[in-house]
């Protein structure tokens, strides 16, 4: 049985999914980008819980991380609508369904990566904030 981890972060890979993007999960960046573009899902760190014991709950702030990669001539526009979907479809479930108390992604940090004989890479991670609870750190 997976644990609640688990679910949120293959629920937010789900979501991911459904956008245009290849959406994928702690893969390596491949040698080709997408033309639709490139999503990897990082699981990140769960971060020091705060505790309630009556009842004994784990209420977590666990940051993931989206690595968001287009390349492409017109990489900066298309860039900009792959990060605005990824928001809209964060903002259409704040709780991927009730799994979380509330999901939030913070602002991109863009990279540009160049790539030696074809485009540069337009690339950005983004954090994403998703606080939810549980009553075994390690369940």
């Amino acid at each position: 049985m997976p644990t609640p981890r688990e679910t949120i972060l293959a629920a937010l890979l789900a979501r991911l999914s459904a956008l245009a993007a290849t959406a994928l999960r702690g893969e390596v960046l491949p040698e080709r980008v997408p033309a639709d573009g490139l999503l990897i899902l990082r699981d990140g760190e769960p971060g020091e819980p705060e505790v309630t014991l009556s009842p004994l709950a784990y209420h977590y702030q666990h940051r993931a991380e989206i690595e968001a990669v287009f390349q492409g001539a017109d990489r900066d526009a298309a860039f900009d609508t792959l990060c605005a979907n990824i928001g809209t479809a964060l903002a259409a479930d704040r709780t991927l369904g009730g799994l979380c108390d509330w999901v939030e992604a913070e602002a991109p940090r863009h990279v540009d990566l160049p790539v030696e004989g074809a485009a540069s890479l337009k690339a950005a991670v983004i954090p994403v904030v998703l606080h939810y609870s549980t009553a075994d750190p390690l369940g």
